[in-house]
């Protein structure tokens, strides 16, 4: 498309802007160069040195921050990275783009049966649950489709290989499953604790229930508080196996727990596929005694059926509200996919997101990017780049979907559970990150006096997961500093030009 003058002007405004301000933040001229009080006194009591800190607070049209600490040093951001991910995607895919998940006929159709292999072939939908892949071979069978008299063959070469890149040794935590052209819910069992005080037994049963799922319950009912995360797993002594597939609850389960869950990611690929397949084939009226393995669809057939994923916009909100780093992962491979052809590779995204920031006058020299989704020991991005990147998400034409895709601070997402019953509640969006030994937030905050401000803290440390209260503190102090500080001058509007017929 051919851009007119005014709107290459337009893009040469933008970038200046995002290059001035990159500019500010590099040169130290901030109001404040160091951290308020409360979070340095928050950082204190954590044990960890401010030199281990970078911030940036400023208003989302201010051309300098009025906090600029360690900005421009590059930092392990923790799961912040999936915002220079899902905006990257937003711009780039276009709020609307949807995945499609194609099923091929292989062989022969004869009434209701196919004389031959199933195909289907994946292109990285980051949410294809339980029971969308149930819709889809419903789908099929109200298509006429019941006895499938071979194998079937899944195509997973959108994505190209890659590395494991584990963030820990908890092999069956659903967050460190691989990006996977064809990823089947997440290959994950969400294991469901139901107490039942009258016997002082847990019953306990999997969601989808597998026929090949072995599950060991010699959980004893306890009193005691409920625990959470990994010192619940380890209370009601949680192992698992892959090879067959086994699941065991050996320890003690508290009454104060109620009803819990659990989920685990047990199958490879092709495993999980066969046994959530078999399962719902079955239960909708069909027969398929084949084996799943595999392959390329049929080059040049059409598509028998295509399933589409909710829209980009929809499932951002998933990525960034709860940070899910699968999702994130999946859609960082598509940006490769669809900008450098596939198979898809990680360093195709990275190119692709560094050309879109270029556009954008933002420089990152500072930036490394593995897998988009933050669980990374190596990806690296600086306070100052990630302020740019988001007041130039401000004044995008996707700032709504990006904004709605964020926790909302003390309501939902990661930020559910901070700041609760303060002034703050409910006046900013932020997404956060986590890690050994890494925190870290990035946002927006609606203060006091109703402007919007950009804040990013990054902490690198090995006491940073006790860095929580210095994150807040800054929050508070942007929401609350605007009520001391001068009113900001409000520009006087031109008067409206008279329009004409």
């Amino acid at each position: 498309m051919i851009k007119t003058p005014s709107a290459l002007f337009k893009n040469l405004v933008l970038a200046r802007r995002a290059f001035c301000c990159l500019l500010v933040l590099a040169s130290g001229l901030a109001a404040g160069a160091e951290l308020p009080k409360e979070v340095l006194q928050a950082l204190r009591a954590a044990g960890i040195p401010a030199a281990r800190v970078a911030a940036v607070v400023m208003p989302v049209d201010g051309a300098r921050p009025t906090l600029a600490v360690n900005e421009t040093q590059g930092m392990n951001p923790a799961s912040v990275m999936k915002l220079v991910t899902t905006y990257a995607a937003l711009e780039l895919l276009g709020p609307a783009y949807r995945w499609q998940t194609e099923v091929f006929l292989d062989g022969t159709r004869r009434s209701d049966a196919l004389e031959g292999n199933l195909v289907l072939r994946g292109h990285g939908d980051p949410k294809l649950t339980y029971e969308g892949f149930w819709l889809l071979l419903r789908e099929l069978r109200a298509r006429g489709l019941r006895d499938i008299r071979g194998d079937v063959v899944i195509d997973r070469s959108f994505f190209g290989p890659v590395e494991d890149g584990r963030i820990d040794d908890e092999a069956f935590r659903p967050y460190n499953v691989l990006p996977d052209a064809l990823l089947l819910n997440f290959r994950s069992v969400r294991f469901t604790f139901v107490p039942e005080a009258e016997s002082s037994t847990v019953r306990i049963f999997s969601e989808p229930t597998l026929p090949d799922l072995q599950i060991v319950n010699e959980l004893r009912l306890s009193d005691g508080p409920c625990p959470e995360g990994r010192a619940f797993r380890d209370l009601i002594g949680a192992s698992f196996a892959a090879a067959p597939p086994r699941a065991a609850f050996t320890g003690r389960y508290p009454a104060s727990c109620a009803e819990h869950e659990l989920n685990a990611a047990l199958y490879p690929p092709e495993g999980y596929i066969a046994s959530v397949l078999r399962q719902l084939w079955q239960e909708l009226g069909g027969t398929w005694s084949g084996a799943v393995r595999e392959g390329l669809a049929p080059a040049g057939a059409a598509p028998f059926y295509m399933r589409e994923s909710a829209p980009l916009a929809e499932l951002v909100r998933d990525i960034n509200k709860f940070s899910n780093n699968v999702m994130a992962r999946q859609l960082y491979l598509t940006l490769a996919g669809e900008l450098g052809g596939a198979p898809a590779r990680p360093e195709n995204a990275a190119a692709a997101i560094r050309e879109w920031l270029g556009k954008k006058g933002i420089a990152a020299p500072e930036l490394v990017l593995e897998n988009g989704s933050g669980l990374s020991r190596n990806e690296r991005v600086s306070a100052a780049t990630l302020a740019a990147l988001l007041q130039a998400a401000w004044r995008s034409a996707v700032m709504p979907e990006l904004l709605s895709s964020m926790p909302v601070i003390a309501l939902d997402g990661t930020m559910r559970r901070r700041l609760r019953g303060e002034a703050i509640s409910g006046n900013g969006h932020v997404k956060t990150g986590l890690l050994a030994d890494a925190r870290s937030i990035a946002g927006f905050v609606h203060d006091a006096r109703g402007n919007r401000q950009i804040v990013v803290m990054i902490v690198n440390h090995p006491n940073a997961p006790q860095a929580q209260a210095a994150l807040d503190a800054l929050l508070r102090w942007t929401y609350e500093r605007a009520l001391t500080a001068p009113a900001r001058p409000t520009a006087r509007r031109p008067a409206a030009s008279p329009r004409h017929p």
